[in-house]
C-alpha cells in the first residue's frame, strides 16, 4: 500500500515539473496589498480604501463646512430628512437652523441615518461602531442609507490601534457591541453573485471634519 501510494505521488511530482507554468505576474509577487504608514496620511489612506470599497468620502475643512456640503448632496439626492440619535449632531444642525438632520426614535421609516463613530480605520477603510454611542446597534444597519460624521482625531492607522483606544476609553466597561464597517453591505450567498445592501445600508458616506 505504502508503494502505491509514493507511485501515486512521484507521478503527480513529476507531471507538475514537466507542465510548470511561469507565475502570471512576477512583478506584484512581493508587494504587499495594503498601504503602510510611511505610504500616505491617515487621511489620505483611509480615503482611498473606503472609497475603493464603494463608500463616499467627504472631506471639510471644518464643521460649517460639513453642513453646507450635507446639505448640497441632500439638495441634490432629494433627501428631505436625515435621522439621527446622536445629539452632539442634533444640535449642530439645531444651533445654525437647519432642520434637514432631525431625532427619531422610530426606525421603521427612517431612511437615512446619521452617526459618530468610535474611530476610522486608515488601513483597512472601515468605520469603527460600538453600542455605547447613542446611535446603539441599529441605526448604522437600519438605515439603507448610512452617514458617518467622524473628525481627523478618530483616525487611527490599525485595527490594534483603535481597540487599544477603545481600552483606553472604556477602561473595564467595554461596550457588548463593537462592529466594523467597510464600506456598503454585501453579500454572495446566492449562486456567487454580489448583491449590495442585503444586511445594511447599501450607501455609506463618512464626512471627514478636518479639527
Amino acid at each position: 500500500m505504502a508503494n502505491s501510494k509514493e507511485h501515486i505521488l512521484k507521478t503527480i511530482q513529476a507531471a507538475l515539473k514537466d507542465n510548470r507554468l511561469d507565475i502570471p505576474f512576477p512583478e506584484v509577487e512581493n508587494k504587499t496589498n495594503f498601504f503602510s504608514e510611511d505610504d500616505m496620511s491617515l487621511e489620505e489612506c483611509f480615503a482611498t480604501e473606503f472609497t475603493n470599497l464603494g463608500g463616499k468620502f467627504i472631506y471639510c475643512s471644518n464643521k460649517d463646512e460639513m453642513m453646507k456640503q450635507l446639505q448640497t448632496l441632500s439638495h441634490n439626492l432629494n433627501w428631505n430628512r436625515i435621522s439621527t440619535k446622536d445629539q452632539a449632531i442634533l444640535e449642530l444642525f439645531e444651533n445654525k437652523n437647519i432642520p434637514l438632520v432631525q431625532y427619531t426614535d422610530d426606525l421603521h421609516k427612517m431612511e437615512i441615518g446619521i452617526s459618530s463613530c468610535e474611530c476610522l480605520i486608515a488601513r483597512t477603510g472601515s468605520v469603527l461602531l460600538s453600542s455605547a454611542q447613542e446611535a446603539g446597534r441599529s441605526l448604522p444597519v437600519y438605515a439603507p442609507i448610512h452617514i458617518t460624521i467622524a473628525y481627523s482625531k478618530d483616525l487611527v492607522w490599525n485595527i490594534s490601534d483603535a481597540f487599544s483606544r477603545l481600552k483606553e476609553k472604556y477602561k473595564n466597561d467595554i461596550p457588548s457591541m463593537i462592529s466594523l464597517a467597510t464600506g456598503p453591505s454585501r453579500t454572495a450567498d446566492i449562486e456567487k453573485t454580489l448583491v449590495v445592501g442585503v444586511h445594511g445600508p447599501k450607501e455609506v458616506y463618512v464626512f471627514l471634519i478636518d479639527e
